[in-house]
């Protein structure tokens, strides 16, 4: 006999293959309508540089939409052709860009809040469709949408999972996941819920900056108090969290999108502390988990940098959303060598003197002014790179926004065999 107080079963997810051949063709149309550009497959063809008169525009070799962000969209537009008459909702947004998030909600996809569940959740049902964005959902997200029963079709990037996988190791093995991260991200959220483990015993510390890490260096050697630890980390932790009990035994991972050789400085620093108290590293462990994608964008971006076989660029557009975080580090790379414009769209190209952009320091988009920044009738090579969440019609946009700045029309570039 079943025990009259026991909660009922939740109804089971209902599992639909949206990836369907017949499917996925019309989505491939439908997003290469959307977002692809001619010039930009011309700029490919031409070696990434091309010049006409005296204006170069130099495309770095890496660049918008990696493979995980092209699933997620793929899957987002497939969700809709297969259930065309449902409700379908997305935790946050897909990716960080603003003009794909308003093709999902153009297609009727609608937004649900993302940093805590509220009375929208409620108001799912059985019937109802909910798509995971690429950056991934917390486990008590998704625990919500199983008891729920709705269908969801998941999105969430294979290297983030490959994270996932990782701290879910440090917690079944007593290690605690240092997050290199921001706090306050989908995918760092995503990924602390999950280095709880299984059994929602594990714990998680998240630091983001090379001081955040020698504070926690500091503490590892005995060289920091806990009153002081627990006012600076307290939020960025998991409960329950004791740096004396916590701290030793510690694993290293990252959001997938931070800067490469930040993350592997950060590594390093806190390695080289547990060493200092423990005499060897058998309580340290690192994992990897920078994306591919991100690290080829980053590379990209230091060859374009590279001026021992090619002219300097005068000036550097970086596209993309500017709440995307490996777009913020290209941003990050070009403002060290040259001026450099993190833009969201051509929109922004007042003009090559007159540019609104997204500062990172302030955080906020600002106009700067650069008076005789290319002087007309003077050389100039205007580089141009963008985020893995930036589509290529984007990309198209600011080219030919810039070069006509230039004196050259979208005619000359399409004319260029």
């Amino acid at each position: 006999m079943s025990d009259s107080t026991s909660k009922p079963t939740p109804p089971k997810r209902k599992r639909v293959n949206v990836r369907r051949p017949d499917v996925m063709e019309l989505v491939q149309a439908e997003v290469e309508q959307h977002y692809r550009s001619s010039i930009v497959e011309k700029l490919r063809s031409h070696g990434g540089e091309l010049t006409i008169g005296n204006t170069t525009i130099r495309l770095a070799k890496q660049f918008g939409f990696c493979y995980g962000v092209e699933r997620a969209i793929d899957l987002a537009y497939a969700t809709r052709k297969v259930f065309p008459d449902q409700r379908i909702f997305l935790i946050g947004e897909i990716i960080h860009n603003p003009e794909v998030n308003s093709q999902l909600r153009d297609m009727g996809i609608v937004s649900l809040p993302w940093r805590e569940m509220n009375e929208d959740y409620d108001q799912l049902t059985a019937e109802d469709v909910v798509i995971v964005p690429a950056f991934g959902a917390p486990m008590s997200f998704m625990d919500r949408l199983g008891e729920i029963g709705c269908h969801v079709i998941d999105t969430t990037c294979g290297d983030v999972m490959k994270v996932w996988r990782r701290v879910r190791d440090y917690a079944k093995n007593d290690v605690t996941s240092i997050i290199h991260g921001k706090a306050d991200h989908e995918e760092t959220r995503a990924t602390a819920s999950r280095a709880l483990g299984t059994a929602k015993n594990g714990h998680y510390l998240i630091i983001l900056t090379l001081k955040d890490a020698d504070e926690v260096c500091d503490y590892i050697r005995g060289n920091s108090d806990r009153e002081t630890f627990m006012k600076k980390f307290g939020k960025a932790c998991s409960k329950g969290f004791d740096p004396d009990l916590h701290l030793q035994r510690v694993g290293v991972a990252n959001q997938t999108t931070m800067l490469q050789s930040e993350t592997e400085n950060l590594q390093n620093r806190i390695r080289q502390a547990v060493i200092d108290r423990d005499g060897d590293e058998s309580n340290y462990h690192v994992f990897d988990t920078i994306c591919g994608a991100t690290q080829e964008r980053q590379n990209a971006l230091f060859t374009m940098l590279d001026t021992s076989k090619q002219k300097p660029m005068d000036i550097l557009l970086v596209v993309g959303g500017y709440n995307s975080s490996n777009t913020t580090h290209l941003a990050e790379i070009g403002q060290e060598n040259l001026p450099t414009f993190f833009i969201r769209n051509a929109k922004c190209i007042e003009s090559l003197e007159h540019i609104m952009h997204y500062d990172l320091e302030h955080k906020k988009e600002i106009q700067s002014e650069y008076p005789g920044l290319i002087l007309k009738g003077k050389p100039a090579v205007i580089g141009v790179t963008a985020g893995a969440s930036c589509p290529n019609n984007l990309i198209e946009s600011t080219i030919i926004r810039a070069m006509k700045l230039r004196g050259i029309s979208k005619d000359q570039l399409a004319a260029v065999k």
